[in-house]
């Protein structure tokens, strides 16, 4: 417990836990006289009433009619200077918006109120040398980049028609137009004209309709086709649906044979040997920093086990937060919009957190321990990092310098860099299987 006095202001701190503190605050009874006569005067230059000139209504009429209000803004006022004031002259570290308590104010009476608030625990990591961690092979085979290649080969496949035959085959894509009932009856999605499927084994619903095989251009068949029992339209789940399709045209998929004018067709290299290094560089770099991130993922889970202590729910909030905004912007960035997807955002937001737990508290731990072995990130660093990424995007220094110019910005990349340097050195002093 920690109690201070000020001239005009006392302050009594007392922790609940390792994570909560009530700070019990006295403001001085001239102090929130001040604030009144200036809430009074203020007030008293904008009312307008009945009998009395602008800026000439009495103290006492003003009270009489505005107590109530003005008292709230004075409260508010002061608890606000008063807490600002004694979480800085303590040095609480809070991390949440206080839950405060008042009794009002009374005439010649010093103000009081509490502040229960929750705050970042006082954390000093142990026990982390030797943590345990897997040796992994973060080299790329010419089979994994000729894997690659291929993917991307087929990603520029384009349909062609096909002209030395008029039916469908098992691996044609057919265009088709289609008239569907439930019942007799249609339903919402139940008709289109110019779609593209696949004839092959699969489900219609996904585009695929192996019985068009061996049907021509220009004729109709009907099929039955059972709706899964969690299809998107409620109407026709679990029900069969008959199908009239009629085939339109037929075409094949067509790729690009592996050379320089499929390397130049990529838009990233003017030659296959060109294209291929650039490949292996890039899977190199993406595997280097799968790696990183299960090591980082291991150490914070060998360092949770080893130090147990609790971390406030405002920290596990915002890391729940920020978990899912990454996740769906990782969806935008593929292509998907989140909103189509039908997510239960507060449910997938809740199963974020137990992962935003262990987050929370690993980042304090490396905290502690950058702290303990006074690990830094220098402003040299801080500046060889922004000319990294300017690099890496492209971009001229001066433009990522200037994303980097406020005071916020420079000190979370400081903070990211020192949170590397010391994953660096705990794997410098791991314990490899």
């Amino acid at each position: 417990m920690a109690v201070a006095s000020e001239a005009r202001m006392k302050v009594q701190v007392e922790e609940l836990s390792p994570i909560e503190k009530k700070l019990s605050i006295e403001v001085d009874d001239a102090r929130v006289a001040e604030e009144l006569s200036r809430a009074y005067s203020n007030l008293g230059r904008q009312v307008r009433l009945p009998g009395f000139r602008q800026g000439k209504v009495p103290r006492r009429i003003l009270e009489q009619r505005f107590r109530d209000q003005v008292e709230d803004e004075v409260i508010q006022r002061v608890v606000q200077s008063a807490y600002v004031e004694a979480i800085r002259e303590h040095n609480v570290e809070v991390v949440a918006t206080p839950q405060v308590t008042n009794s009002g104010l009374k005439a010649n009476t010093p103000f009081t109120f509490e502040a229960r608030v929750e705050v970042k625990p006082k954390v000093e990591a142990k026990d982390y040398v030797e943590l345990p961690l897997t040796k992994s092979d973060t080299a790329v085979t010419d089979e994994q980049v000729n894997e690659q290649l291929e993917r991307m080969r087929q990603s520029l496949g384009r349909l062609e028609p096909i002209t030395d035959r008029d039916s469908a085959a098992s691996g044609d894509y057919a265009t088709v137009d289609f008239d569907a009932t439930v019942d007799g009856q249609p339903f919402v999605g139940s008709k289109a004209e110019g779609i593209t499927v696949q004839v092959q084994p699969g489900e219609l619903v996904d585009s695929k309709i192996a019985a068009l095989e061996g049907v021509k251009v220009g004729e109709s068949k009907d099929i039955d086709y059972a709706f899964p029992q969690d299809y998107r339209v409620e109407e026709v789940r679990g029900k069969t649906a008959r199908f009239h399709i009629t085939l339109k045209g037929v075409q094949k998929e067509v790729v690009p044979e592996l050379n320089d004018d499929f390397a130049k067709e990529t838009g990233i290299a003017q030659s296959l040997d060109e294209l291929r290094a650039k490949v292996r560089t890039d899977m190199e770099k993406a595997r280097k920093s799968q790696v990183e991130g299960e090591e980082r993922e291991a150490l914070v889970t060998a360092l949770v086990e080893r130090n147990a202590f609790d971390v406030p729910r405002a920290m596990v909030e915002r890391a729940m937060d920020s978990m899912l905004r990454g996740a769906l912007q990782q969806l935008q960035r593929s292509g998907v919009d989140p909103r189509q997807l039908n997510l239960d955002f507060n449910r997938l937001r809740e199963d974020m957190r137990e992962k935003a737990t262990q987050e929370v508290k690993g980042t304090l731990l490396f905290e502690s321990i950058a702290q303990k072995e006074g690990i830094q990130a220098s402003d040299a660093d801080v500046d060889a990092r922004i000319e990294q990424l300017a690099n890496e995007a492209g971009q001229p220094v001066a433009m990522v310098q200037k994303y980097f110019k406020g005071a916020d910005e420079r000190l979370g990349l400081s903070l990211r860099l020192r949170e590397e340097k010391t994953i660096e050195f705990l794997r410098s002093r791991a314990k490899y299987s």
